[in-house]
């Protein structure tokens, strides 16, 4: 039998985005999907009016929380068995649901991640997540036109993770292993909640059937601000440490300080060194 789906899509200010993404779902979901926006403190209530005017369901934060916040507040009151996440700057396309509710039978499974195209062209923003033990993640085909797409990419199979952009995951799993990290605020959440379902022994898989359109980097452009590129570069510290058990740090530690070194030169050729040290400290501070 197919689980139930409940879709939650946290916003904040993208009304217009927010009602492409939910006329969307409203033209594609399967008959049933229970769907829930979580307005995270948007002024004048316009996240919650847009809601409204698409007769789902919404909650609505009391103040900006952030990405993971909004999320589970949206998890709180979820009905489905298996909750997929939207960002407002998405577009699901025919069929994307039922190809991906389909590995949800196997109760060892616990995320699917779909096929995410970049808006407007056949390039890949992602098919899945992969994470090296250095420290760092990296979109599974993030910018390869799909019609050259390796056969790797173009088959259903296990992957290491899922963007939370849009992924599906089984909603048990996600509150056992206690949900969103609230203090993550937004960036490299959704990597930290892959480490910990596949910590407690879940499998996570990619299926190139079900397919979703972002808007990619429509939440905050394509130059990052100074304070985007700190919080980014702070929860990816956060979450090498938080996740690497202790008995492998010492071992690791070479190898991720090394990733820092490389990182750092990059960042300091594009002339943003200052934030990406600040947020690294901070993400020490605060692991």
């Amino acid at each position: 039998m197919t689980p139930i789906l409940s879709i939650v899509v946290p916003s904040h200010r993208h009304a217009g985005l927010l009602a492409s993404c939910l006329a969307s779902v409203a033209r594609h979901a399967p008959t049933g999907t229970d769907v829930i926006v979580a307005d995270d403190a948007s002024a004048g209530h316009l996240i919650s009016r847009v809601a409204e005017s698409f007769g789902v369901r919404c909650v609505r934060l009391p103040r900006r929380g952030g990405f993971c916040a909004a999320v589970n507040a949206g998890l709180a009151v979820a009905r489905g068995e298996v909750v997929e996440l939207l960002n407002d700057d998405t577009e699901v396309q025919a069929g994307w649901a039922d190809a991906a509710l389909a590995h949800f039978v196997d109760l060892r499974v616990v995320a699917v991640a779909p096929l995410v195209l970049q808006h407007g062209t056949s390039r890949i923003d992602t098919a899945g997540d992969e994470y090296h033990r250095g420290g760092y993640a990296t979109k599974r085909g993030h910018g390869v036109a799909w019609q050259h797409a390796p056969d790797l990419l173009r088959v259903a199979g296990p992957v290491w993770g899922v963007s939370a952009a849009a992924g599906f995951y089984r909603r048990s799993a996600l509150e056992a292993v206690g949900g969103f990290p609230a203090d993550f605020g937004a960036y490299f959440e959704d990597v930290d909640v892959s480490h910990r379902l596949r910590a407690a022994g879940g499998e996570v898989w990619y299926e190139p059937a079900s397919v979703v359109w972002h808007h990619v980097s429509a939440s905050y452009g394509r130059r990052p601000s100074r304070r985007t590129l700190e919080a980014q570069s702070c929860n990816e510290e956060r979450v090498w440490w938080r996740n690497t058990p202790r008995a492998e740090r010492l071992r690791g530690l070479p190898l991720h300080l090394a990733v820092l070194v490389g990182k750092a030169l990059r960042r300091q050729g594009e002339g943003t060194l200052t934030p990406w040290l600040a947020g690294r400290v901070r993400g020490l501070l605060t692991r």
